[in-house]
């Protein structure tokens, strides 16, 4: 059996639990593309263990020994575990296959649904006539900053700037990639999943300091972000009309993005500098123990395969 073939299956349960502490110990830039690439490697990972872990038990079959030219079949164990184990690993890759075959297609028809509205207007600004406060930036060529009347009559027009600017920022950082790219990971593999809300909250904390730069005013920043949070949960949410998969402004844990833009953390520059390259190098040992192992059992892989067909030594 090609041991290191598991490794890439249990690491994402080791880095998944540190996803809320790096988010919050990286710049929201760093931590958004770390966290992506995080979750994008170990789900490639993971798919490549299950395919190598189908091969040898495959091998039994007459028609796939054939077309390998193998005299006998992988030897890797006994023939009844590698047998279960093909059969286990082929029904994990078919089940997260389906899963991600209806996610990328929920995702588009999500935002082709979408598309049609913002197709309406000439301008980047959509106003909804909805009572219900709501804005989110809506990715399309080009993308389009949708916003109710609820929420506007719910901000000043000083806060109304800070709203436009965070959501001009998703469109312009294509934030809308990088949750794809965390959603279709978590379908690839269960533990990822817990990697979803610590990569919102740094997407939103990058959009944050886009418009509290633009605006110039920190202190202005936080109170919009908080008073349109406050205006969206004190609202009936059955006017709703934002796809699931759209960036928001209210959106992830608000009191702590808030604390984040007035400046209240608790820790000192050392201690966060400390706290930073930790989290890099969780990051990159966790995608080299992956990386690596797969390496690793393809190698092993291939010269069972040799074995097989009587070519090693």
């Amino acid at each position: 059996m090609i041991h290191a073939a598991w490794i890439p299956l249990l690491v994402p349960f080791l880095v998944a639990p540190a996803g809320r502490w790096l988010a919050s110990n990286l710049p929201p830039r760093q931590a958004m593309w770390l966290l992506t690439a995080t979750a994008a490697g170990l789900a490639a990972a993971s798919t490549c263990a299950l395919a190598l872990l189908i091969i040898p038990g495959a091998t039994h079959l007459h028609v796939v020994a054939a077309l390998g030219h193998l005299l006998t079949p992988l030897s890797s164990g006994s023939p009844d575990a590698v047998i279960a184990t093909a059969v286990a690993a082929g029904a994990l890759l078919a089940w997260c296959t389906a899963r991600l075959v209806r996610g990328v297609r929920r995702r588009w028809t999500q935002l082709r649904h979408a598309g049609r509205l913002a197709a309406e207007a000439d301008g980047e600004l959509v106003v909804l006539p909805d009572e219900y406060p709501d804005a989110y930036a809506l990715p399309g060529s080009p993308g389009r900053i949708v916003v109710t009347a609820g929420m506007l009559r719910a901000l000043s027009a000083p806060e109304r700037e800070v709203l436009i600017a965070h959501e001009r920022a998703h469109l312009r950082e294509r934030h809308h990639l990088f949750t794809a790219v965390g959603d279709l990971a978590g379908l690839c593999h269960p533990a990822l999943r817990t990697l979803r809300e610590p990569l919102a909250y740094a997407l939103e904390r990058s959009a944050d300091e886009s418009a509290a730069r633009a605006v110039g005013s920190r202190r202005l920043t936080a109170r919009a972000i908080g008073r349109a949070a406050l205006a969206t949960r004190a609202s009936s949410a059955a006017g709703r009309t934002r796809p699931g998969s759209a960036l928001s402004v209210t959106t992830g844990p608000v009191p702590r993005r808030v604390a984040a833009l007035l400046g209240q953390g608790t820790e000192c520059g050392r201690t966060r500098q400390l706290s930073r390259r930790a989290a890099v190098l969780v990051l990159a040992a966790c995608l080299a123990l992956s990386a690596g192992a797969s390496l690793q059992a393809a190698d092993d892989l291939h010269d069972g395969i040799e074995v097989a067909q009587g070519e090693a030594p």
